[in-house]
């Protein structure tokens, strides 16, 4: 396995992705790793990670939504 060149930047690994993507929902981000994503993340990544992250939260509060009204019918 081939050791990266120093002048190439670090990439992310998937949980540190999945980090940031949820520290950016929530708004509490620290600077130190909102240095890290523009440095070492691409754009593509956190795209696509925010992306299913809102699918994923709009799925589960879909789905809360039709339990409670499920059981105050039923």
């Amino acid at each position: 396995m081939e050791k990266p060149e120093p002048d190439e930047p670090k990439r992310m690994s998937l949980l540190q992705v999945v980090q940031s993507v949820l520290a950016a929902f929530f708004g509490v981000q620290s600077n130190r790793n909102r240095e890290r994503d523009f440095k070492q993340g691409s754009a593509k990544t956190f795209i696509i990670a925010g992306l299913v992250g809102a699918v994923l939260f709009i799925a589960v509060v879909a789905m809360v939504v039709k339990v409670v009204l499920g059981m105050a019918t039923g």
